[in-house]
C-alpha cells in the first residue's frame, strides 16, 4: 500500500494540473490562441531556461554517466527500429505507417520527464542526461519515418530542412548552453541567475496546463484500431521490454524514472504538429496523443509502483 501511495503521489498531481487546464479550456478561459502561444513560449523560452538552469548546476565531470546516456540512445534506436520494421510488415494502411511509428515511440520526455522527477526527488535529476541521449533521436527518427513513408515528403530538400530544424531546436540549444556553462565554470551575477530561475519555474506547470488545454476527447474516436495498438506499444509493450534491460544494467532511482518516462510517457502533442505538416496521418496521431495522455496516468503509476516494489525506485 505504501508503494501504491508513493506512486500515486508521484503521478497524479501532474495529471490533475493537466485536468485543470482542460476544465479551464471548457470554461472558455483558455482559448486555442492562448494554447498555441503558450506552447511556443514554453518550447522556445521556459523549457530551455529550465535545462540551462539545471545543467549549468551539474558537475559534469563527476555526474555525467556515459553508460546511462548510451543506454537511452541505444534503447531509443532499438524501439524506433523495431516498431518501424513491424509497422512496415503488418500495417495494411501504408499511408499511416509513419504516423503510427512516431506516435508509438515519441514521448513527452522533456516535459514529463523533468516534471515527474522533480515531483519525486525535488530536482530534475537525471532527466537532462536522458534528454541528451533520447530527445535528439526522437526528432531525427520522427523526421526520417514520416519522410520515407510518405512519397510527398521524399527528397533532399526535406531532409536538409529537417537537419537544420534539429540544429536550431530550442531544447538542444538549451542543453548545449547549460552544458557549456557547467564545463566552463562561469559564475553569473545573482541578478542573472534569479531571472533564469524565475523563467525556468514556469516551465513545468505551464506545459502541463497547455497539454490539458489541448486535450480533445473526440480525437480518440478516429482511427481507433491503430490508435489502440500504438497506445499499447507506447504505454505497455515498449516499457516492458526496455525496462527489463535497464534493470539488468543496474539503473535505479532517478535514472530508472527518467528511463521509464522516456519509454512510456504519453505521446507528445508535437507528434500531431509534425505529422500534419509533413503529410502524415494527423488523425491517427491525434487519437494516440489523446489516448496515451488519458491512460498514461494509470500506466505510469503502475510502472513506478512495480519499480518501487522491486527496489529500483
Amino acid at each position: 500500500m505504501d508503494n501504491l501511495i508513493f506512486s500515486l503521489n508521484a503521478t497524479m498531481p501532474l495529471f490533475l494540473v493537466m485536468a485543470v487546464g482542460y476544465v479551464l479550456k471548457k470554461m472558455g478561459m483558455l482559448t486555442p490562441a492562448f494554447s498555441s502561444a503558450a506552447e511556443k513560449f514554453n518550447f522556445k523560452v521556459t523549457l530551455p531556461a529550465l535545462l540551462i538552469r539545471d545543467l549549468s548546476g551539474i558537475d559534469f565531470v563527476s555526474s555525467f554517466d556515459l553508460k546511462f546516456v548510451l543506454y537511452c540512445a541505444g534503447a531509443t534506436t532499438g524501439f524506433f527500429g523495431l516498431t518501424w520494421l513491424g509497422a512496415r510488415l503488418l500495417i495494411k494502411e501504408k499511408e499511416s505507417v509513419g504516423a503510427f511509428v512516431q506516435a508509438s515511440c515519441r514521448s513527452s520526455a522533456a516535459v514529463l520527464g523533468i516534471a515527474l522527477i522533480q515531483n519525486m526527488y525535488g530536482t530534475s535529476g537525471m532527466a537532462p542526461m536522458m534528454i541528451i541521449g533520447a530527445v535528439p533521436l526522437f526528432n531525427i527518427f520522427s523526421v526520417l519515418v514520416l519522410t520515407l513513408e510518405n512519397p510527398a515528403n521524399k527528397g533532399k530538400g526535406a531532409l536538409k530542412k529537417a537537419f537544420l530544424g534539429i540544429l536550431t531546436n530550442p531544447i538542444i540549444i538549451g542543453i548545449v548552453i547549460g552544458a557549456a556553462i557547467s564545463l566552463s565554470g562561469i559564475q553569473f551575477p545573482q541578478i542573472v541567475t534569479k531571472t533564469i530561475d524565475n523563467i525556468a519555474a514556469m516551465a513545468t506547470p505551464l506545459a502541463l496546463i497547455v497539454i490539458g488545454a489541448s486535450f480533445e476527447f473526440a480525437g480518440a474516436l478516429k482511427k481507433l484500431r491503430l490508435s489502440v495498438i500504438a497506445s499499447f506499444l507506447k504505454l505497455v509493450a515498449i516499457p516492458a521490454v526496455f525496462l527489463f534491460f535497464a534493470a539488468l544494467l543496474g539503473f535505479k532511482d532517478e535514472k530508472m524514472v527518467a528511463i521509464l518516462v522516456m519509454l512510456c510517457g504519453s505521446a507528445t502533442p508535437s507528434c500531431y504538429i509534425m505529422a500534419k505538416n509533413m503529410g502524415g496521418d494527423a488523425e491517427l496521431t491525434s487519437s494516440v496523443v489523446v489516448i496515451t495522455t488519458l491512460f498514461s496516468a494509470f500506466t505510469l503509476t503502475f510502472w513506478i509502483w512495480l519499480m518501487r516494489t522491486m527496489g529500483y525506485v
